[in-house]
C-alpha cells in the first residue's frame, strides 16, 4: 500500500511516505502496552490536561494544519480550517467532561445493597480511519481513548499521509506521553496481525462497507471489541410546510459539502408534492452557486474530490445510474478532464427500487429527487435502504417533523438544518451503516471495562 499525498487540484505529488516494518508495528505495540500500564497509575484529571494541551496546539496553529487537509484531499481552506477548529473542541470536551463520563456511578437502590460502576480501561485500540475528516475522525477516537487510558495507534487513508504525520507532530509537540498515540503507515496484513495482538483489545473503523466487514471480521475471530461507522443514503425530508428558503440552502449545503463526500450527506431529497416545483427550482439556482476551483482560494465554492480514483469510481457511478433508469434533472454529467478530480454537481432523479444503483452509495456532488405525498410514502423510501446512518428533516410542524424522525431507521435526523457532528451528542447508524457510537459520554465507554462492584 502505497502512502502518497498527491494534490487532487492540479494531480500533483507531493510527498511520499515508506511503509512502516514489521519492527516498528512491534515497536508502537510494545510502547502502547507501557503506556496503557503506566496509565493506570494516574488519574483522568492528569489526561485532562495533556489533552488540553493538544487541543491548544491545534487551535494556535490553525492554518498550519488545514494546508495539510487541502493539499491532501482537496477541502476548501475555510472548510479545512473549520476541522482544525472541531479537531480542538472534540478534545476540549473531553477536557471537560471525560472524567465526569467515567466517574463510578451507583447501582445500590436497584440492587438493594451496596453496588456500583466502575469504568476503566482496557489497551491498545486500533483506529482505521478515512481521508474525508483526516483531523476530526483521528480525534474522536483518540480524545475519549487517551482520557480513559486506552493507548490509539493509528492506520490512516493512504492518502492522507501528510495529515496523519501532523496528527502525530501536534500530540508530540504538546508532549501527549510517549505510547498514548501512533501514527503507522501500515498495510491492512498488518492491522491483522495488530488485531490480533493480545495488548490489543479494540479496533474502530470509519470507512467504505466493504474495509468495516474485513475489519470487523478480524474482530471478530479474535474476539476483539470493535465499533464500525460506514457508508449512508441518508434523506433529506422536505415537508409542504417547509421554510424554502432555509430547506433550499440546507439541502444545497448538505449535499456539496466537502463535495459531497460525507458519509451523512444528504444525499436523497424526499420533496413533498405541494413543495416539489418551487423546491427544485430553487435548488436549481441554489447548486449553481457552487462553482469549481482552487480550493486554496477563499473564495471557491466547490473543490475537487479526493483524487482521480474517486472521481473516476463516481463517473462510473453515474453512468451505472442513468443507465437504470434515472435522468438528469440539473448539471452537466460529462466527465470533467484534466489533471484535477473536479465533478459537475448534478440532479437526477427517477431512481427505483429495481435500479442496480438504488442502495449504492454515491460519494460526491449528486443529488437524488424524489416526488413523495404522505408519511406512508417518505417512510417506504426512507426505509427501503441498508443503511442508516443520518438525514433531515425540514418543516414548521416541528411536533410532526420530531414524530417523523422518530419513525426514521437511522443513527441521527437533523430537523430544519444539516446534519453535523457536535461532540455533546452520540454519532453512529444502523443496519450496514455501522454499529457503536462515538463523542458524547456514550463514545468514551465504548471501549470501556465497565465493572460492576456488588457488596
Amino acid at each position: 500500500m502505497a502512502y502518497r499525498a498527491v494534490n487532487p487540484y492540479n494531480g500533483k505529488l507531493i510527498k511520499e511516505f515508506a511503509p512502516s516494518t514489521d519492527t516498528e508495528v512491534e515497536e508502537a505495540l510494545t510502547a502502547a502496552e507501557n503506556f496503557y500500564q503506566n496509565a493506570k497509575k494516574q488519574s483522568f484529571e492528569q489526561r485532562a490536561k495533556q489533552l488540553a494541551a493538544l487541543a491548544a496546539e491545534f487551535t494556535k496553529n490553525c492554518d498550519y494544519y488545514a494546508r495539510f487537509i487541502t493539499t491532501n484531499m482537496g477541502k476548501l481552506i475555510n472548510d479545512a480550517q473549520a476541522e482544525v477548529k472541531k479537531t480542538a473542541a472534540f478534545a476540549q470536551y473531553y477536557v471537560d467532561h471525560g472524567a465526569a463520563a467515567l466517574a463510578n456511578q451507583d447501582y445500590s437502590a436497584s440492587a438493594k445493597q451496596p453496588a456500583h460502576l466502575e469504568f476503566s480501561s482496557i489497551g491498545a485500540i486500533v483506529a482505521v480511519e478515512p481521508w474525508n475528516f483526516p483531523y476530526t475522525q483521528v480525534m474522536r477516537v483518540f480524545a475519549p481513548n487517551f482520557i480513559l487510558g486506552n493507548p490509539v495507534i493509528l492506520k490512516h487513508a493512504s492518502i492522507v499521509p501528510e495529515c496523519a504525520h501532523a496528527f502525530e507532530e501536534a500530540c508530540q509537540t504538546a508532549e501527549i506521553p510517549t505510547g498514548a498515540f501512533k501514527n503507522l503507515f501500515a498495510s491492512y496484513d498488518q492491522v491483522t496481525t495488530m488485531i490480533s495482538d493480545a495488548r490489543v483489545q479494540g479496533v474502530a473503523l470509519t470507512g467504505s462497507e466493504k474495509a468495516g466487514a474485513k475489519i470487523a471480521a478480524a474482530a471478530g475471530k479474535n474476539i476483539k471489541k470493535s465499533t464500525m461507522e460506514l457508508g449512508g443514503t441518508d434523506v433529506c425530508v422536505i415537508l409542504d410546510d417547509a421554510d424554502l428558503n432555509k430547506a433550499v440552502v440546507g439541502a444545497a449545503k448538505g449535499r456539496l459539502n466537502n463535495s459531497g463526500q460525507v458519509c451523512t450527506a444528504a444525499k436523497r431529497y424526499l420533496v413533498q408534492s405541494g413543495i416539489y416545483d418551487d423546491f427544485l427550482a430553487e435548488l436549481k439556482q441554489e447548486f449553481a452557486k457552487y462553482q469549481p476551483g482552487n480550493p486554496l482560494d477563499e473564495n471557491t465554492t466547490l473543490a475537487p474530490l479526493s483524487s482521480k480514483s474517486a472521481q473516476k469510481t463516481l463517473q462510473q457511478q453515474v453512468k451505472d445510474v442513468l443507465a437504470g433508469g434515472a435522468k438528469v434533472l440539473w448539471g452537466d454529467p460529462t466527465p470533467v478532464s484534466g489533471p484535477g478530480a473536479f465533478f459537475n454537481p448534478l440532479i437526477i432523479s427517477g431512481m427505483k427500487f429495481d435500479n442496480p444503483m438504488y442502495d449504492q452509495e454515491l460519494f460526491g456532488p449528486v443529488a437524488q429527487l424524489y416526488r413523495v405525498t404522505d408519511e406512508a410514502d417518505i417512510l417506504r423510501i426512507a426505509n427501503h435502504s441498508n443503511y442508516g446512518l443520518g438525514g433531515a428533516i425540514y418543516s414548521e410542524n416541528l411536533p410532526a417533523a420530531r414524530a417523523l424522525a422518530a419513525k426514521i431507521e437511522t443513527g441521527q435526523v437533523a430537523i430544519n438544518q444539516p446534519l453535523s457532528s457536535i461532540p455533546e451528542l452520540p454519532f453512529g447508524g444502523v443496519k450496514h451503516s455501522g454499529y457503536g457510537r462515538e463523542l458524547s459520554d456514550l463514545g468514551i465507554r465504548e471501549f470501556a471495562n465497565i465493572k460492576t462492584i456488588l457488596g
